[in-house]
């Protein structure tokens, strides 16, 4: 019998950006390195490299795999590295989640296939074949907004029963659905939410951690509001904390959201290079409503002229 792996997944899991040369052409690999170092510094709990945020759909197979690579080796064991792995067919997802699995990820962030909606069956399926080519556990990424998959909670948690399927990332902004899970099904999966403006209600809720992209522009808030929500109990310091970080992720989700993660890094001095094509760079005048919530938020000193 295949003895499974366990992983420490908590806290703030920051979903990263796949940092690009000036012309989109080719990874920054030191821009990538950078980064890492700034998240470590900034007390984020693990990454998810390679999910939406790091616009996977957008890399060659070589890149992919290089991505998850250059992740896991900058990290050096100093925070959790979950890989993010989305393919349309089983054959691609078991290769690319045993390639994490080789370069020493320590879990997998598994997307459904995204363009013809499985049954729950096949789902099931899905990820007894991914799960069951790999050690390391699964965090099942639930968007239904991608993959056209909806699940209730009872459901959810049936997909926990499947061995190796041990997390939930919950991307579906469905609030209810996320409450029963942590409040009936924590036993059979956990769930970590993943929708940025329900971030203080997840780990008010009791989620042991969230997967969250605002993270990855201002990592020290991010972690701020952990330390302060889930470890001291503060809930009124907590709530003046979660006034800018969500007025940070109503912006993201008001907008395309790779294309605002980069802005905001690049507003904050740590440029990431664009988005690939054809996602645009945010306009102008959404760049600068952005820079002004950053600069109420205390972490940019004055907005760009």
């Amino acid at each position: 019998m295949t003895t499974r792996k366990t992983a420490d997944l908590h806290g703030i899991l920051a979903a990263v950006t796949t940092p690009f040369t000036p012309d989109g052409s080719a990874v920054d690999e030191q821009a990538l390195r950078d980064q890492v170092d700034r998240l470590v510094a900034g007390g984020i709990h693990g990454i998810v490299p390679t999910g939406t945020t790091g616009e996977f759909t957008t890399l060659t197979d070589e890149e992919y795999k290089r991505v998850i690579e250059l992740y896991v080796e900058s990290a050096a064991g100093r925070f959790s590295v979950v890989a993010g792995v989305g393919a349309l067919s089983t054959a691609k997802a078991v290769e690319l989640a045993q390639h994490a699995e080789t370069v020493g990820a320590d879990a997998v962030m598994l997307v459904p296939p995204f363009y013809d909606p499985l049954s729950f069956e096949m789902l099931k399926s899905f990820l007894s074949a991914v799960a069951g080519s790999i050690t390391i556990p699964i965090v099942y990424y639930n968007v239904p907004g991608a993959t056209g998959i909806t699940l209730s909670a009872e459901q959810i948690a049936e997909l926990g029963d499947i061995p190796g399927v041990d997390y939930l990332k919950d991307t579906s902004g469905d609030a209810v659905s996320l409450a029963a899970l942590l409040a009936n099904y924590g036993s059979r999966i956990k769930a970590f939410n993943g929708w940025d403006t329900l971030t203080f209600f997840g780990i008010a809720s009791g989620a042991e951690a969230s997967v969250w992209g605002a993270a990855g522009v201002v990592p020290e808030l991010a972690a701020e509001l952990w330390e302060t929500l889930a470890v001291r109990k503060d809930l009124a310091r907590a709530r003046e904390l979660w006034v800018d970080l969500w007025a940070i992720s109503d912006f993201l989700e008001s907008v395309n959201y790779v294309a605002g993660i980069k802005a905001g890094l690049e507003l904050l001095g740590h440029p990431v290079g664009p988005a690939r094509l054809p996602i645009q760079p945010l306009p102008a005048e959404e760049r600068e409503r952005f820079a002004r919530i950053l600069e109420k938020a205390g972490v940019l000193a004055t907005v760009p002229a």
